[in-house]
């Protein structure tokens, strides 16, 4: 029997996403004397802002005076290939000290010069040492400062509640609908606004850095079906070192911190190859270069044993090695038991980082639907078509706190609050249609697809590749209706799997169909038959989804000019290929 029962949450602001960017949200609007709740699919110390490890960029100038947020934007801008959103590079480069300052005064304890002020290190293709750190866990520090700050606010937060649909009235948002990931019991969060601070997809490739149960695409699924559009998709960023073995942790990620304190990359002829694809920054190129280089190695037959390249940091002392890259000498013990102090490590590149997302605006992160928000990896704009190490935990700060900003905005100046009945019962009706038995499983059509992902939408694809991985993933949106679904009172892992499996057809088919429809080489997107960048590719191109057919449609968005004095900033700012001693991450 289909199941309308359900239990209803309240507040000013619902958050859905208990990371760094969803915690910065919350707090700034419980600070504002509203009520906020937040929910995480994950346990709330366990989310994906965890793994950023080497630092968060903010153009103090400690180290270097010379640098400056004008600088940090040029950076941004030109390494992204021009197609970022340059308000969106603006307001983060002008506004991530302010962030950075403050996360530290409230226990980050990044690391300080003798005289006080936040020590900064280098990170590749940035002009100046501008990211802030603590060791090679910043992301931690920041994550757990956050999550202190938010109890010490009474901030509610709920962990293992999936989140199944935006409850949507005349395109207006008022809530959302989730279920308990242990119970199956299903809850309506009314809300004055919501934001979307749910990640981004790349676990949808067979090899990412992500781990189970995380960047599935659920996210780009509810806003999309929302009404949102999408962009940039096809700018995934791909890691050039993820673990190989074993393979329950493939992909798993290696941290560029190991190349930036001097680690060599050897193909299987003891070759440092590096010196073919940039001989001047050599392993300390732009992470796309690198995972090309590393892609093209094992492809053309030059591969370790277990496909891959060789990583190795040997040559350096141990004593040096537990200094700098602690987290990554246990990760090897624990998991291979190698000591990357005496041996190489092998590593291949993975899935990393989804740098498009939802379109929002660069001032608000308010999406074209009225009440829904969005910030993080989430939302698309800020690194065009090539992340710089550092930004993401930058942006997850910034406009976290200003989404949240403009939620608190938001519900002060509503009038009356919308509801719909009609809108619940389609949210509970989307579940009920996946419980039944079935002939498919979830979990097997989910490793099917993140193998079409690997194998057809990679690092470097082409036309015959993608529309013959597009077809395959059409053929799996035709048999998710025949996948079964039992829940019971110990768990509800189905339900899990066909949302997640769900979501992440959808982040598939909009990403291939923006991969085909570029055609050209830029930054993350690379493509064997177009092999050039093109100047009438410079553009976004946004994803839409059609609510009568229910198909994806594409479309083609010119770049505004830069205005004169942005213009005149990159002018003046060459790319970098000074890069001695410089991180990647």
């Amino acid at each position: 029997m289909a199941n309308y029962n359900h239990t209803t949450q309240i507040s000013n602001v619902l958050v859905i996403g208990c990371g760094g960017a969803g915690l910065r949200a919350a707090i700034e609007v419980k600070l504002a004397g509203l009520q906020v709740s937040v929910l995480g699919k994950r346990a709330k110390t366990d989310s994906h802002t965890v793994l950023a490890a080497g630092g968060i960029n903010a153009a103090f100038g400690n180290v270097d005076q010379e640098d400056s947020w004008e600088r940090h934007f040029a950076d941004t801008y030109i390494e992204g290939y021009e197609l970022g959103d340059a308000s969106q590079i603006e307001i983060m480069a002008k506004e991530s000290p302010s962030l950075v300052q403050e996360i530290d005064q409230w226990g980050a304890n990044f690391a300080k010069l003798k005289n006080g002020l936040l020590d900064q290190r280098f990170f590749g293709a940035h002009s100046y040492r501008r990211t802030c750190y603590s060791g090679d866990f910043t992301g931690l520090s920041i994550l757990k400062t956050l999550l202190k700050k938010a109890e010490s606010l009474n901030i509610p937060i709920h962990d293992n509640q999936y989140v199944t649909e935006i409850l949507i009235r005349d395109e207006i948002c008022f809530g959302a609908m989730s279920f308990d990931t242990s119970t199956a019991e299903r809850t309506v969060h009314l809300a004055d606004a919501v934001i979307l601070c749910t990640g981004g997809h790349t676990k949808i490739w067979k090899r990412s850095s992500s781990r189970k149960k995380e960047n599935t695409g659920d996210g780009l699924y509810l806003s999309i079906k929302a009404g949102c559009e999408l962009r940039d998709m096809e700018m995934v960023q791909f890691h050039p070192s993820g673990m190989l073995s074993p393979e329950e942790i493939a992909g798993t990620l290696v941290t560029e911190a190991v190349r930036g304190e001097g680690g060599k990359l050897i193909n299987n002829q003891g070759e440092r190859f590096m010196v073919n694809y940039d001989k001047e920054r050599m392993e300390l190129s732009t992470r796309d270069r690198v995972a090309i280089a590393n892609y093209t190695e094992i492809a053309e037959g030059r591969g370790t044993p277990n496909g891959g390249v060789y990583l190795d940091i040997s040559h350096m002392s141990k004593d040096f090695i537990m200094q700098k890259i602690p987290s990554i000498y246990r990760q090897f013990l624990d998991a291979q038991m190698l000591d990357i102090s005496k041996e190489p490590m092998e590593v291949a590149p993975t899935a990393h980082y989804s740098m498009g997302g939802i379109v929002i605006s660069p001032e608000e992160h308010c999406t074209s639907v009225r009440g829904l928000y969005a910030a993080g990896e989430v939302a698309g704009g800020l690194h065009g078509a090539n992340r710089l190490g550092g930004n993401s935990l930058a942006e997850i700060l910034v406009f976290g706190k200003r989404a949240g900003i403009a939620t608190i905005n938001y519900s002060n100046q509503l009038k009356s609050q919308v509801r719909s009945n009609s809108s619940i019962k389609n949210a509970h009706d989307h579940i009920n249609k996946f419980i039944n038995k079935g002939s498919e499983l979830a979990k097997p059509l989910q490793n099917e697809l993140s193998s079409i992902m690997w194998n057809h939408c990679g690092v470097i694809k082409d036309k015959k590749l993608l529309k013959s991985g597009l077809k395959k993933i059409i053929d799996i949106k035709n048999i998710i209706k025949d996948v079964d679904v039992r829940i019971n009172y110990q768990n509800c892992d189905d339900l899990v799997q066909v949302f997640d499996l769900e979501a992440s057809l959808v982040s598939a088919e909009a990403t291939i169909l923006s991969a085909l429809t570029r055609q050209e080489s830029r930054g993350s997107h690379q493509r064997s038959d177009y092999k050039e960048l093109n100047t009438g590719e410079k553009c976004n191109y946004h994803v839409k989804l059609n609510k009568q057919t229910l198909d994806l449609e594409i479309s083609k968005r010119s770049i505004s000019p830069l205005r004169t004095d942005l213009q005149n900033i990159v002018n003046k700012t060459s790319k970098v290929i000074n890069i001695k001693n410089k991180l990647l991450e």
